[in-house]
């Protein structure tokens, strides 16, 4: 298929630049593939469509503040850091990304501060030790003291990595610190919230239990594509987003950027089991459905993993693992929608995409927006 069928028309108002009141009172449009037909729902009304042992499957990966302000050493010039992974623990380094790129170069010392910008108090001192990509670049902290100390003081001086086509970073406030994060958030390495899973509450979770639904937990660090291949309007295009996180016309030509995923033994046992009894297993978000699909035996059970994947979906694409799938409603050509297209089948899915972008509707697109249920 090509990127152009999956390009529409959204405007910037249709993005949610806040969380809706509470967590599970999102819309949901329901999605039922086999006949195309869509209801309108609340998020807390999903369980409705499931049974006594199905299987939600989430991903619990926990987003850090990732989001650094600092200035380059000699001439004072404002840069950017967004932290994307540790490296080593021992020496401090980080892999990142950083702006204005061309000014930032090997041997460079960064310095980033506190609310009081003094460097003794509440300061980071890093230099750049390695490019990796033409934005990418190896930090290594200056920094003699004990590792939990580091940590705390890097975690301190960061920011939620709201992304800056929800809202700019003097936006972001306390409530983004607690809802760009799921109610059920583990494993600490995200820079991306997984959305679909930000709906969930406690109280959902309870009624799930009294219902029987069972769930299973993995881990997929989500890359930094939806993040970085989105560009803010400029005045030519204003009021509507520029989406280039796929460069190519035939997606067939795309590759992705690798993510960490960890499948427990105990996860695929669950699962696998589910799949077994011929009980449903919804996947809780399109990263949950890449981690699903991506170590799969010929007899469609899920191995467990601990390693990195680039697992890439488009149409056509058959699902081996999940039934059903939720995840939020994305941005046009973003990979996100192409693989939402890919399990409910491109058609209906488009359409589905057309009747949110009514106004009558009134449903809400990215990561603080609303929801699809594809059953």
């Amino acid at each position: 298929m090509k990127l152009s069928q999956f390009q529409f028309d959204l405007p910037l108002e249709k993005i949610a630049k806040e969380p809706s009141r509470w967590r599970d009172e999102a819309k949901l449009m329901v999605l039922h593939k086999d006949t195309g037909e869509i209801e309108h729902r609340l998020f807390k009304d999903i369980i409705e469509y499931f049974s006594k042992d199905d299987i939600f499957v989430l991903n619990d990966t926990k987003v850090f503040p990732a989001r650094l302000y600092g200035k380059k050493e000699k001439t004072g010039a404002d840069i950017e850091v967004f932290l994307l992974r540790e490296l080593n623990r021992e020496q401090h380094l980080w892999d990142v990304i950083v702006e204005p790129a061309r000014k930032i170069r090997i041997g460079n010392k960064l310095y980033f501060f506190g609310e009081d910008k003094s460097p003794i108090s509440d300061g980071l001192v890093a230099e750049v030790i390695d490019n990796t990509t033409s934005r990418g670049r190896t930090l290594r902290f200056l920094y003699d003291g004990p590792y939990e100390t580091f940590k705390e003081s890097l975690f301190r001086l960061g920011k939620t990595p709201v992304p800056k086509w929800v809202k700019m970073p003097d936006e972001v406030n306390e409530l983004d610190e607690e809802r760009y994060q799921t109610y059920f958030a583990k494993n600490e390495g995200a820079v991306v919230a997984p959305s679909a899973g930000m709906h969930f509450s406690r109280e959902l979770f309870n009624r799930m239990i009294l219902k029987d639904i069972n769930t299973a937990y993995i881990t997929m660090h989500i890359g930094t594509e939806p993040i970085f291949g989105v560009n803010i309007p400029d005045s030519e295009k204003a009021g509507r987003i520029i989406n280039s996180e796929i460069e190519v016309e035939d997606l067939s030509k795309h590759r992705m950027e690798s993510s960490r995923l960890i499948i427990s033994q105990e996860a695929a046992d669950k699962i696998n089991k589910t799949k077994k009894s011929g009980h449903k297993i919804l996947s809780v978000g399109i990263a949950t459905a890449y981690g699903l699909e991506t170590y799969v035996t010929t007899n469609n059970e899920v191995n467990a993993y601990d390693s990195w994947t680039n697992k890439y979906i488009y149409p056509p694409y058959k699902f081996a693992i999940p039934d059903a799938l939720v995840t939020n409603f994305h941005l046009p050509g973003s990979t996100m929608c192409i693989a939402t297209a890919a399990f409910g089948g491109y058609e209906k899915v488009m359409n589905a995409y057309a009747e949110a972008l009514k106004d009558e509707n009134g449903y809400q697109f990215g990561p603080y927006g609303d929801a699809l249920l594809i059953i």
